[in-house]
């Protein structure tokens, strides 16, 4: 099975074709862009060769992930292995080590704050500069490595991760489940897709990836624990375990207020000092939470607007606006919507579901599952050019550049910042890398030739320099992508062993239930030596399952197993031979009856019966 993500199919399942009006969708309330989609007139045929394979597509989310499939023609949510349709992203550690992904790591969040991670999302792709903020936010600790990247701390286990390996393993989480309940199939056929009012076409995509739900929790948060600190002194925000008791409340609080005008907050021994337990009791209503909120709603119009100026429409031309995330719920954000654009927003799908089932639809695209549907995207961010020498490019239209040597990507303003080694140093450069992180490049291939290509560059540099600067965090990236990807396999294999020993377990524990029930029921019905021999095996399969091994389990299972297959044969012979004795019994009854002249003792009488009237 393969899985794509996607950020903005989220409204091309449904092509709305009756008139050409653009389709306008989702204010940002997952940390993702919004979409200005268009369906266009072309028509071109192409034939293609398509591999069936399932192909789901993912909405990996902030606060909730969901998959969905294609299925009938239809985009379909798969529900997870707890049978829901949304997975929370949250991943925790348990005390003794143990791995939590998706509800049952949320609901111990509460005790357990210092080893649940959650809103993860918002830390990928970030320095620690750029994330104090956030960092503040959150129950676990956010610390920085020497490279000034982003890692989260997880005592339990006295390790640190970065971002991308928590949002990782939600996603795998995500992926077994879906597999689970998706049949795949693998037929080559020859597909002709046309390309005619089914193709959308992005216009154009903004959004605020620093707005989302937990945003509007977070103001919650600090209302609550701002009041708290007025009347008690105490600051609930510096307690890790109140803060997470806050921030699900505050969640449930927002929720509730969807339909609500007002809802009691209720939080018992919250804390406590020497005075005894402090509680939380208050009431928060509509009109608080939007005055608190504010901000945040006035923030929505912005990416709005730069969405539509970057297509270059305006509020009348937009046909149809699609909500997109739990938050869109909220009563002022659909009110703004209909404030700003003079429509009602189209509520038929779930908000939370929607993006999981536009990627599905793109998905069946790639798989050619859907053949009546094109998706022509946008790349919402700037592109850079830098030219020999660091001379700037202006603003206007310019004839194709060529370059003078092989080509590099940076990050940075210039490209001087690229690692620059000099071949004679390779070997100087991998040994210090070695001592100090650990790695070996020489050892790596990919990496290796990263340093070599690097050096030539280096010699153009040296030719005017005295010195450079080295810089190989490329090699440095891709080697602990390699170890990530190596632990990420280990998890895997690690919770592939665990579900095998529970699920062995399971089997074990009821084999051994149906095996003292029959024993039970066949009482002495059965020889004795038979009896004894499931009795031992039913021993040694208790024993395993209290200390034994999956293996030791799996081997006792089998041998009560054979053992229950002569136990049953032997009920099932002496069942046979009651039903046979006791039909011998009944034949040989009638005989004696019959046969009785054989003993001279009765004489028979042969006579006619008439009926006489």
């Amino acid at each position: 099975m393969s899985a794509t993500t996607t950020f903005s199919p989220s409204c091309s399942f449904k092509p709305h074709i009756t008139n050409h009006k653009p389709f306008f969708g989702k204010p940002t309330l997952t940390n993702q862009t919004s979409p200005i989609l268009k369906p266009l007139k072309h028509k071109k045929r192409h034939v293609f060769k398509v591999v069936n394979e399932k192909v789901v597509g993912i909405d990996l989310g902030t606060t909730n992930s969901a998959v969905a499939a294609m299925e009938g023609g239809q985009p379909t949510i798969i529900t997870n292995a707890e049978g829901q349709r949304t997975t929370p992203s949250v991943v925790a550690y348990s005390k003794n080590g143990d791995r939590l992904v998706g509800q049952i790591a949320k609901r111990q969040a509460v005790v357990n704050p210092e080893n649940t991670f959650f809103s993860v999302k918002r830390f990928i792709g970030r320095k620690m500069m750029e994330v104090d903020e956030e960092s503040k936010q959150v129950s676990y600790k956010v610390v920085r490595d020497d490279k000034g990247n982003v890692k989260l701390e997880c005592p339990a286990i006295g390790k640190q991760f970065a971002p991308e390996e928590i949002s990782a393993q939600v996603l795998r989480k995500l992926v077994d489940d879906a597999s689970k309940r998706v049949l795949p199939t693998r037929i080559d056929v020859y597909a002709v897709l046309e390309v005619g009012d089914g193709v959308f076409e992005v216009l154009s995509t903004s959004g605020d990836t620093h707005l989302g739900g937990d945003d509007f929790d977070k103001r919650i948060v600090d209302w609550l624990a701002e009041n708290f600190k007025r009347d008690e002194g105490i600051d609930l925000l510096k307690d890790k375990q109140a803060l997470q008791r806050l921030t699900e409340t505050a969640e449930k609080a927002k929720m509730e207020l969807s339909t609500l005008t007002q809802t009691n907050i209720s939080l018992p021994f919250i804390t406590a000092t020497s005075d005894g337990p402090k509680h939380i009791d208050t009431t928060l209503t509509r009109a608080k939470f939007e005055e608190l909120c504010s901000d945040l709603l006035d923030r929505l119009k912005t990416p709005v607007e730069t969405a539509l100026k970057d297509a270059n429409l305006s509020l009348k031309d937009i046909d149809e606006v699609v909500l997109v995330g739990g938050s869109t719920r909220i009563p002022a954000v659909q009110e703004l919507v209909v404030k700003m654009t003079g429509k009602e927003p189209n509520v038929t799908v779930n908000p939370d579901e929607v993006v999981a089932l536009g990627a599905s639809v793109q998905a069946g695209v790639l798989s050619g599952d859907v053949s009546n549907i094109v998706l022509l995207d946008v790349t919402p961010l700037s592109l850079g050019l830098e030219t020999l020498g660091v001379l700037e490019v202006g603003d206007g239209v310019f004839e194709v550049l060529s370059t003078s040597g092989d080509t590099h990507l940076g990050g940075d303003d210039f490209d001087k910042t690229l690692s620059i080694i000099v071949e004679r140093i390779v070997d100087w450069l991998a040994e210090n890398f070695k001592r100090d992180e650990g790695i070996d490049l020489l050892k790596d291939k990919q990496a290796l030739q990263r340093l070599t290509e690097t050096a030539e560059k280096a010699k153009m540099e040296l030719s005017t320099l005295t010195q450079t600067n080295i810089r190989y965090q490329c090699a440095f990236g891709f080697v602990i992508v390699e170890r990530m990807v190596a632990e990420a396999e280990k998890y895997a294999k690690e919770d592939k062993e665990k579900r095998e020993a529970i699920d062995t377990k399971n089997q074990a524990e009821s084999a051994v239930y149906q095996c003292e029930k029959q024993l039970k029921e066949v009482g002495e019905k059965v020889p004795s030596e038979v009896k004894e021999k499931v009795e031992a095996k039913l021993k040694e399969l208790k024993d395993a399952i209290s200390g034994g091994s999956t293996q030791t389990m799996k081997d006792a299972l089998a041998a009560l197993n054979q053992e229950m297959m002569q136990l049953g044969q032997s009920i099932y012979s002496q069942a046979g031979g009651a039903a046979a004795a006791a039909d011998g019994g009944e034949t040989g009854g009638a005989g004696k009856a019959s046969g009785a002249t054989d003993d001279g003792d009765d004489e028979v009488i042969d006579a006619d019966f008439s009926d006489s009237k």
